[in-house]
């Protein structure tokens, strides 16, 4: 069968938008993954693609499901490489997404899990005036990672566990970012650091999987440093009219390459100065 290469403007923009709503949410609650949904929505019409991840928010939040926070993807040039994708996307994390830390996830739960190793953020103040009127590709400055570091209450090793409810992996940035940036899970470091005591850039990673070196990397390959994700994230939520809150959780993005977490996977990273941050996946 040959992929139809479109630009979304196929269907409707409602419809394209419910059905591939419809598709991820049966891909999720079956295990059984979907064809891409550019199929529906094209391969470039991001703002398409992040209605879909609104409505698939909007479902959750009304079966119960509270929105802790964001998470940046596509940071790392790694990461990017891994999957074809040269720009940077945000997804929701829920309550119900948090693996305590050193704790065990059911391996028949997810469709393809990968973890990767952050720095994340938990805010002190809103976001909402943060840039105001600013274009997300509007240059970063000194003064934008100053503001950007004020508004964090404290800085956490953390975990991100990504699945695809996409066949393979197989995706554009439509496809991951109408799949709510092919998040699932994450897990947070049990040391609470503030940034007076650390630079984000300057973080050095040390990821093991089963006890062995599987993937490491630095601050500086999340755009460059950590603070930038977030000015952008703050730039970006805003534009979509969901700024960033007190309290948020903010995953910042990937310092190293992804790796695959199959059933009886233990995965370890060592985060310089803010620790250490485990999981595990049953058989």
């Amino acid at each position: 069968m040959t992929e139809r290469t479109v630009s979304g403007a196929d269907l409707a923009p409602d419809s394209a938008v419910a059905q591939a709503a419809e598709r991820l949410t049966l891909a999720a609650r079956t295990g059984v993954p979907t064809a891409p949904v550019r199929d529906v929505l094209g391969s470039t019409d991001v703002a398409l693609a992040y209605r879909v991840q609104n409505a698939l928010t909007a479902a959750r939040k009304a079966a119960g499901a509270r929105v802790v926070g964001r998470k940046v993807g596509l940071t790392s040039p790694a990461v990017q490489l891994q999957l074809g994708v040269d720009q940077p996307d945000f997804g929701v994390l829920f309550d119900e997404m948090l693996v305590p830390n050193g704790g065990e996830v059911d391996g028949g739960r997810l469709i393809a899990p990968k973890a990767e190793a952050e720095v994340a953020f938990v805010l002190s103040v809103d976001m909402d005036g943060f840039a105001a009127g600013l274009s997300p590709d509007t240059p970063i400055s000194a003064t934008d990672r100053s503001a950007a570091a004020a508004a964090i209450d404290y800085a956490v090793a953390a975990l991100e566990i990504v699945d695809s409810r996409v066949a393979g992996w197989d995706i554009t940035i439509t496809d991951t970012v109408a799949d709510n940036a092919s998040s699932a899970l994450y897990v947070l470091g049990d040391n609470r650091i503030p940034l007076s005591a650390f630079a984000p850039a300057e973080v050095i990673m040390n990821l093991e999987k089963n006890g062995s070196p599987a993937s490491s990397g630095n601050g500086t390959a999340c755009l460059g440093d950590p603070l930038n994700a977030l000015v952008w994230l703050a730039r970006t939520a805003a534009s979509f009219g969901a700024p960033l809150r007190a309290g948020d959780v903010i995953l910042s993005g990937a310092l190293g390459a992804m790796v695959t977490a199959e059933p009886g996977t233990e995965i370890t990273a060592e985060l310089s100065t803010l620790g250490r941050v485990s999981v595990s996946f049953s058989q």
